[in-house]
C-alpha cells in the first residue's frame, strides 16, 4: 500500500489506540491496525504485525498521501485523516463502545471529505499470533464475509467487493473501492468467542451507540491547565478498564524500554498500583463510575488475598501467566513474550496506594462495608510486614525501599483524615509515625533529604510521590531538599529520571520516566513553585505523537518514545496533574 509494506512498524509516536474496555487495538498512519488481541486483552493477538507476526488491518488512500489523525473530544473514537492528491479522506475508526466481554466489534467509516476517496483495503487476520488464519471464508448473498479462526468467529460487512487471496500468513482478503466526493462507506468486523448475533449489526446505530457511550463514560471536568489533554487522558483510562474494574497497565507486549537489553515486558495486565494511581486521579476528576469498578476490583483482590496479595492479575482477577516466548520477530530491538514473573514478588507501597485510593473514595462518600474491610485489612497488612524487604515500585530487589514506607505512611494518614473509612485513625496515625521514624533512621541522606533506601544513598523521583500525598507536611524540610536533589541528580531539560543507574550518563541507561516529570510538576507546585511546576508540565506533555498517548519512557536525545503503549499511569498522572496544577492557570 504506497509502495509500503503494510506490516513494517511505525516509530511508537505515531500509533492511535482504539479501545472499548475489553480489548484493544492500535493504528498506525497508513491507516493499518496492527495490532490486537482478542476476545481479552490478555488473550492471543488477531492482529499482530507491531511484533513481525501475522495478521493485520489496513485502510488507506491507493496513491501517495500525507498522513494526520485527530480523536473526537473526550473518546477514542480515532480519526486518520489522508491528503491524496486532491483529495482528502477519512477513516473514522473504534471499537464499539462500551465493549462487550466476548465478542468485539471493529468499526471503520471512510469519509471521502473533499473530491472522490479512492481507498485499498487489506484485511489478514490470524488468531493465535498467527497460529489461526481464516479458514472457510464464505461470502453470503448479502455480500457479507464470515470465516473461523481457530477458536474466534469472524464476520466482515461492508466489503462484499473484497477479494479472498492468499499470502505467507494464509489466506486474506483485499480490494479497492471509491467513495463519491460527500459521502462515506461502512467496514464493520465482528470477532466473537461464542456465536454471533443472527444478523450483522447497523452501522450507523453502533456509531451512535459508541459516540453516545463516551459521552456518557467521561464526565465534564472542572477546568484544569490542558483541558483537552486531561480529557482524553480519562478517556484512555476509561478505554483500558475492562467490565470487571481492572485496567491494564498498558495495551501491548513486547515494545522494548531499550534495544537489545532485554527490556521488553507484557503489561496487559491490571497492576493493583497503577490501578489505585489511576483511580485517585478520576476521583480528582470526579469520575464516580469509573471510580466505582476500579475501588470494587481492588477490594475484591485484596479482601479474597489478604497479603498474599500479588502486584498483578488479569482483568479476570487471576494470577498472570509466566513468561512465554513468542516464535515472530518481535518489534526491532525486542523479542516477544507473554506473561510477566510481577507475581513472584511482594510490593509494600502497593498496600499505601490501597489505602489512598480507598481514601480518596471516602472523601466522596463512595465507600460500602466491604471497602471498609478492605481498609482494615490493608492497615492490618501494613502493620504486621512493614519490616519485611519489598520489590517496590521500581519492581527491582527486595530491600527496605523508602519510597515503600512513605507510601504506606501517607495512606495510614490518609484514611485517618478521612471518616469515612472506618479507619482507627489513632491507630493508623501512631503507624504512619513509626514509618517515618524508621525511613528517618536509616534512609534520611546527610544532606537533609531521603535516600532510596538504607544502603542506596541516591535519591530517586519516586520518593516525591508519598510528599504530595501527605506522608509529610509540605513545610517539612526533608520534602523539597528530596526536590532539590532530583532535579539537581535526575533531571535533564525538566525530563526527569527515575534514578541514577550507575556513573554513566542518565540516558544511556534508560529513557526519561514521564511518570515521574508529571509528578514533579505537582511537587514544585504544591512546594509553591508555580513557574516551575508549569515547565516540568508542559515539556513532558509534549512527549508524545499525533495522538496524544504516552509510553512509560521517553528518549529525550532521539525524542522517541520507549516501552509499552499507552502507558495507563502516564495518563493517571497527566490528568491529575493537570487538575492540580489548574490554580496556577487563573
Amino acid at each position: 500500500m504506497n509502495g509500503v509494506p503494510v506490516g513494517s512498524p511505525h516509530v511508537l509516536r505515531e500509533y492511535a489506540l482504539l479501545a472499548d474496555g475489553q480489548r484493544g487495538a492500535l493504528v498506525g498512519p497508513r491507516g493499518d491496525i496492527s495490532w490486537m488481541c482478542a476476545p481479552d486483552w490478555d488473550s492471543d493477538a488477531v492482529f499482530a504485525s507491531l511484533l513481525g507476526g501475522h495478521g493485520m488491518y489496513a485502510v488507506a488512500p491507493t496513491g501517495p498521501f500525507v498522513w494526520g489523525g485527530y480523536y473526537e473530544s473526550d473518546s477514542l473514537i480515532w480519526r486518520s485523516r489522508w491528503v491524496s492528491g486532491s483529495s482528502v479522506i477519512e477513516s473514522r475508526e473504534a471499537l464499539a463502545f462500551p465493549g462487550w466481554s466476548r465478542q468485539a466489534v471493529l468499526l471503520r467509516r471512510i469519509v471521502a471529505v473533499h473530491g472522490d476517496a479512492e481507498v485499498e483495503v487489506v484485511l489478514a487476520p490470524a488468531a493465535g499470533f498467527g497460529a489461526h488464519p481464516a479458514r472457510e471464508p464464505t461470502r453470503d448473498h448479502d455480500g457479507v464475509w464470515t470465516a473461523r479462526l481457530g477458536p474466534l468467529r469472524l464476520r466482515w460487512s461492508g466489503a462484499s467487493w473484497a477479494a479472498p487471496d492468499r499470502g505467507p500468513g494464509g489466506p486474506f482478503w483485499a480490494g479497492r473501492i471509491t467513495v463519491p466526493a460527500g459521502g462515506h462507506h461502512d467496514l464493520v468486523l465482528e470477532l466473537s468467542a461464542g456465536r454471533l448475533p443472527p444478523q450483522p449489526p447497523d452501522p450507523d446505530f453502533l456509531w451512535d451507540e459508541t459516540a453516545d457511550g463516551w459521552r456518557r463514560h467521561v464526565p465534564a471536568m472542572a477546568p484544569t491547565v490542558a483541558d483537552r489533554d486531561a480529557g482524553h487522558a480519562y478517556a484512555v483510562l476509561r478505554g483500558m478498564t475492562a467490565a470487571s474494574g481492572g485496567m491494564v497497565a498498558a495495551a501491548t507486549t513486547s515494545l522494548p524500554e531499550r534495544a537489545d537489553q532485554g527490556e521488553n515486558y507484557d503489561y496487559r495486565y491490571v497492576w493493583i498500583r497503577d490501578q489505585c494511581l489511576a483511580g485517585q486521579a478520576v476521583a480528582a476528576a470526579g469520575g464516580t463510575r469509573l471510580l466505582d469498578d476500579m475501588v470494587d476490583f481492588v477490594t475484591e483482590r485484596l479482601c479474597a488475598e489478604g497479603a498474599r496479595l500479588a502486584p498483578a492479575y488479569t482483568v479476570g482477577g487471576d494470577p498472570v501467566p509466566e513468561p512465554h516466548p513468542l516464535d515472530m520477530p518481535g518489534y526491532p530491538g525486542a523479542e516477544p513474550l507473554t506473561g510477566n514473573r510481577v507475581c513472584e514478588q511482594f510490593q509494600l507501597d502497593t498496600f499505601g496506594e490501597i489505602l489512598l485510593l480507598l481514601a480518596a473514595a471516602g472523601r466522596g462518600d463512595r465507600l460500602s462495608e466491604e471497602h471498609r474491610r478492605a481498609v482494615q485489612m490493608a492497615v492490618s497488612v501494613i502493620a504486621e510486614q512493614h519490616e519485611r524487604p519489598d520489590a517496590g515500585i521500581w519492581e527491582l530487589d527486595n530491600r527496605h525501599w523508602t519510597h515503600s514506607r512513605l507510601t504506606c505512611a501517607a495512606g495510614l494518614r490518609a484514611v485517618a483524615a478521612c471518616s469515612a473509612t472506618g479507619a482507627d485513625a489513632p491507630v493508623c496515625s501512631a503507624l504512619a509515625d513509626t514509618l517515618i521514624a524508621a525511613a528517618s533512621r536509616d534512609s534520611l541522606h546527610p544532606s537533609g533529604r531521603w535516600q532510596r533506601a538504607p544502603e542506596l544513598r541516591g535519591v530517586d523521583a519516586a520518593l516525591l510521590l508519598p510528599m504530595i500525598r501527605g506522608a509529610l507536611p509540605v513545610d517539612d524540610p526533608r520534602y523539597p531538599a528530596t526536590f532539590d536533589a532530583v532535579a539537581a541528580e535526575l533531571c535533564d531539560d525538566f525530563y526527569v529520571y527515575r534514578f541514577r543507574h550507575d556513573e554513566r550518563a542518565l540516558e544511556v541507561t534508560e529513557g526519561a520516566f514521564l511518570f515521574c516529570g508529571f509528578t514533579m510538576a505537582m511537587a514544585a507546585a504544591q512546594l509553591g513553585r508555580p513557574v516551575t511546576a508549569m515547565r516540568y508540565f508542559e515539556r513532558n506533555r509534549a512527549a508524545c505523537g499525533t495522538p496524544g498517548l504516552f509510553a512509560e519512557e521517553f528518549d529525550i536525545r532521539q525524542r522517541q518514545l520507549r516501552g509499552n503503549l499507552p502507558q495507563a499511569f502516564v495518563h493517571a498522572m497527566l490528568l491529575e496533574s493537570a487538575i492540580r496544577l489548574a490554580p496556577l492557570g487563573k
